[in-house]
């Protein structure tokens, strides 16, 4: 099991960028694999984004070419760059981890952090 932090969100103008970061507490972080889902009030489960221990990424449709992960083993610690923020992207953002996952599927992670607010005004 990984304990995890998320920070980077805030406020930003549509057509602007933030840089979401998923801080780890392990001694195995980089046999996790990880992910970013989001929650807007009244919706549901969004998945954003993953990526595996060998680097390979995946993304959701609404943030394909739009959102970038990526990790640093070296420092426990996962990104999501957001560029081209839309009013549509405000939401919860939470990272989440898991040995074994299906990487749209929020029940296929094993630990997740306490998600992070981030708001795009239009």
């Amino acid at each position: 099991q990984v304990q995890l932090e998320e920070s980077g969100g805030g406020l930003v103008q549509a057509g602007g960028s933030l840089r979401l970061t998923c801080t780890a507490s392990t001694l195995s972080f980089s046999s996790y694999h990880l992910g970013w889902f989001r929650q807007a009030p009244g919706k549901e489960e969004e998945f954003v984004a993953a990526i595996r221990w060998t680097g390979h990424s995946t993304y959701g449709d609404a943030v394909k070419g739009r959102f970038t992960i990526s990790r640093d083993n070296t420092k426990n610690t996962m990104y999501l760059q957001m560029d081209n923020l839309k009013p549509e992207d405000t939401a919860i953002y939470t990272c989440g981890a898991g040995k074994r996952i299906i990487e749209d599927n929020y029940g296929s992670y094993d630990s997740w952090g306490r998600g992070i607010q981030v708001t795009v005004s239009s």
